[in-house]
């Protein structure tokens, strides 16, 4: 599989960004080490169930999501949503390999403070084995209409 033609087309019309090919990799931290890309620049998608449909939150692969801070922030409840779920939102995606880009999925976005201080941002594109780097304005194009706060623990 290739990037999610869904995601493709998304930034084609966005953003400018660059196809990093990398050996095949399962996590976002294994992704980070094969490409020697900082963990703090490597963006995640989480995504989350809340009680009328879902959303995804983008944090950076170093960091991990801390449910509570973001229930409280958000001002409700959420949860993990289950991988049969995801699998259904992100159809065109291998299994596990989620874009941290929901807005070209239908999903609203909250971004962790924590990755707006990196000057380029890498993420999976779908499948596991590209990566997509945009520079800090064009992500910040990219998640301009993302809530932002502050919700993860450092690894």
């Amino acid at each position: 599989m290739t990037v999610s033609p869904t995601l493709q087309n998304y930034l084609d019309q966005t953003v400018t960004y660059e196809l990093i090919p990398h050996a095949r990799t399962m996590s976002s931290t294994r992704t980070a080490e094969a490409c020697h890309v900082p963990g703090d620049a490597l963006a995640k998608g989480v995504v989350l169930r809340r009680e009328d449909g879902y959303m995804m939150a983008i944090l950076p692969a170093s960091r991990h999501l801390h449910l509570p801070a973001l229930k409280m922030q958000l001002g409700h409840k959420v949860d993990l949503a289950s991988e049969e779920e995801v699998a259904k939102l992100f159809g065109d995606c291998e299994r596990g390999a989620v874009p941290p880009v929901g807005e070209c999925f239908g999903l609203d976005v909250i971004v962790d403070d924590s990755i707006d201080g990196q000057s380029e941002i890498y993420m999976e594109g779908g499948d596991h084995a590209t990566l997509i780097r945009l520079d800090r304005e064009q992500f910040a194009r990219l998640t301009a209409k993302a809530w932002h706060g502050h919700f993860t623990t450092h690894d």
